[in-house]
């Protein structure tokens, strides 16, 4: 029969595993002061950059693209509105 001390054999000491876990806590949040914040709002303090999206450069693709698609859906509408035309009077 087993005895109740050898029930449990702890692999992990409290005293390294609570420590440890604190610095692991403290590398991600240093690692979040500093990484890169993408497309969104810039970053603040001396971390932050110019988000991606707020570039002449981008903001001028992204009103190309958006033309384009404005464009796109206006000729996909006329197609329709004609198609739909010609169902209800097929004669004409």
């Amino acid at each position: 029969m087993l005895r109740p001390d050898r029930l449990y054999s702890p692999t992990m000491l409290d005293r390294l595993f609570m420590p440890g876990l604190a610095l692991a806590a403290a590398a991600a949040i240093a690692l979040s002061l500093v990484w890169p914040q993408g497309l969104g709002a810039r970053s603040p303090g001396p971390f932050g950059g110019t988000p991606l999206q707020q570039t002449p450069r981008m903001q001028a693709a992204l009103k190309r693209e958006n033309e384009v698609a404005q464009r796109r859906m206006s000729d996909a509408r006329t197609t329709v509105r004609a198609l739909q035309t010609q169902a209800l009077a097929p004669g004409q």
